[in-house]
């Protein structure tokens, strides 16, 4: 009764805003049409043979051999990348923040470098370095039945991949670990390790587990490493899914692969948001000491600086190779210096070009005022399934992007929806997948900013949405870039829901890049990644000069 009462009162006090309430439920709406509806498509189709209710397709994981390998496998290479991804990462991100060493600026780019770029570049680079005709195994070994095909092939591929979004999300962790702590263990007689065990790797514990969740969530959902390096003696759970519907049309089965990879995603993203979410540790008051931290000595300093410049190291080898196989006439062959890759790229491959740009120019703004409105509701405004809004707004985050695109395939090829093979299809699937990181960045800043500043423009007469405008977007100008960003990259190096959806009219340069890796032409493949990387570096600057005029405009409203 209590909480119909004040629901009751929550509604009262919205139907004073007619559009505010229009939008909430536009936006309730989107999110059932756009996340949950293809979800429940792809369960009811996992259940269903030839229209008959049955669980016919879940009992073939005990009888094939292909499934329960495709499963063990999947699992147990995210594991190993979820713990090798999180290792890389913590200590780059302590040799970055806590330690005074030269370069941090460049490892710092470096190491970055694998999150802009499309996501099985690394396999590409591994071709190139440990193929048939790789530089290290025919031309330095000589070797001539060495397979880089398999479980060490995608590990390899995926940490590399992967260990930049460990990196990323503990760097923040460690940054904000105050030095005095540290000190003063030291100062009580501790010696460094004991300090770093029980003083520095307690408080960074939430956000390596954290860490270890997303990379474990990507790596299980990743699905253009696999594809190009797993093989068919090594199935995995990804690429299985889409040989079912492609190779061997049948859309039950890959639903229910797709089902059993949801699982496990989903469970890691519960744990992660509501298990961990809760025990954060507060180590500071106020902004931390900028004092470098003491608890390593001179020779353990240098051998943790030693790993992050050789993975740095290692992220120059893999793009150096790119570009060098981008202008070679034939990788492991010929290596004349050639532009034909490129001639190719602009010429009958630049539909793919062109339509991967229009998709991503029109899917940024749009993910990213989503993702600042979505958290203005989140944060601002109290009404009837204020939490449902939230969990659906974010869900598409835990779900990989083969079930995405196997549930919109499944969803918008019949009436009432009607959308296969059309340039909506695309934008919308990468406007609800990529919005979450736009809303949780949102969420966070929103909860730092007074909201008296947004009061006293409404009691100056201003209505909710020309205060969202004014007012709050430019306050939440970082968060904002980082939508933008963030649906921008997406966009233009997605693969795993977007090799479902392209057609002969809509076509993506990821998908160009899969499929002439498939044919063997690694030199295009190389050249339309560097096209990628390229475009994506461009679009950030813009980006950034963009949000830094309203970053300017907020500074002038605070003021």
């Amino acid at each position: 009764m209590v909480k119909v009462n004040k629901a009751a009162r929550q509604l009262k006090v919205l139907a004073r805003d007619p559009v505010l309430v229009a939008l909430i439920v536009v936006i309730f709406s989107a999110v059932a049409i756009f996340v949950v509806y293809p979800l429940v498509k792809v369960l009811i189709a996992s259940l269903q043979v030839r229209g008959v209710w049955t669980l016919e397709t879940f009992g073939q994981l005990g009888e094939r051999r292909l499934y329960r390998s495709a499963i063990v496998n999947s699992l147990s290479v995210s594991t190993l990348v979820g713990l090798l991804g999180v290792v890389i990462g913590y200590i780059a991100a302590f040799v970055l923040t806590r330690l005074d060493v030269p370069g941090r600026r460049v490892l710092h780019y470096l190491t970055m470098l694998p999150i802009i770029s499309p996501p099985f570049v690394s396999a590409v680079s591994i071709l190139f370095l440990f193929g048939l005709n790789g530089v290290v195994t025919k031309q330095i070994l000589g070797l001539q039945d060495f397979s880089i095909y398999g479980f060490h092939g995608v590990v390899a591929s995926q940490v590399f991949t992967f260990a930049p979004i460990a990196y990323l999300a503990l760097r923040g962790v460690l940054a904000s670990i105050n030095p005095v702590l540290e000190d003063a263990a030291l100062n009580v007689g501790a010696t460094g390790w004991q300090t770093f065990w029980k003083v520095t790797f307690p408080l960074s514990l939430p956000g390596i587990a954290s860490a270890f969740l997303i990379v474990f969530i990507e790596s299980l959902s990743d699905f253009g490493n696999p594809l190009v390096l797993a093989g068919a003696a090594f199935p995995m759970l990804a690429p299985q899914a889409y040989l079912e519907i492609t190779g061997s049309f049948n859309l039950s089965r890959g639903a229910m692969l797709a089902v059993v990879l949801l699982i496990p995603s989903l469970t890691a993203f519960a744990i992660q948001r509501y298990y961990l979410g809760k025990r954060q540790y507060v180590t500071v008051t106020g902004k931390p000491s900028a004092s470098a931290s003491r608890i390593v000595s001179p020779p353990v300093k240098w051998a943790l600086y030693s790993i992050v410049v050789l993975f740095a190291a290692i992220v120059t080898l893999f793009y150096g190779v790119i570009v060098i196989g981008a202008f070679t006439r034939v990788w492991g062959f010929d290596y004349t210096p050639t532009l034909a890759h490129f001639a190719y790229v602009f010429d009958v491959g630049f539909n793919a070009v062109t339509d991967t740009l229009i998709i991503a120019l029109i899917t940024t703004p749009l993910s990213g005022l989503l993702g600042m409105i979505v958290a203005f509701l989140i944060v601002r405004q109290k009404f009837p399934g204020h939490g449902a809004l939230e969990f659906g707004s974010i869900l598409s985050y835990a779900v990989p992007g083969t079930v995405v695109g196997i549930g919109y395939i499944l969803a918008f090829n019949s009436p009432p929806f009607v959308m296969t093979g059309t340039l909506a299809i695309l934008v919308l699937c990468f406007l609800f997948r990529y919005v979450p990181v736009g809303i949780q960045s949102g969420v966070a800043v929103l909860r730092q900013i007074d909201p008296s500043i947004e009061e006293a423009a409404r009691n100056l007469g201003a209505g909710t949405l020309t205060t969202f405008r004014k007012v709050t977007l430019p306050l939440i100008a970082p968060a904002f870039f980082t939508g933008l960003v963030y649906a921008f990259v997406r966009a233009m190096t997605a693969i795993s829901a977007a090799i479902f959806l392209v057609s002969a009219n809509w076509n993506l340069m990821t998908v160009q890049i899969l499929n002439q890796v498939g044919s063997g032409r690694l030199g295009v493949a190389a050249a339309y990644s560097l096209v990628v990387i390229g475009i994506v570096l461009v679009a950030i600057v813009i980006i950034q000069a963009g949000v830094t005029r309203m970053t300017r405009h907020s500074a002038s409203v605070k003021v």
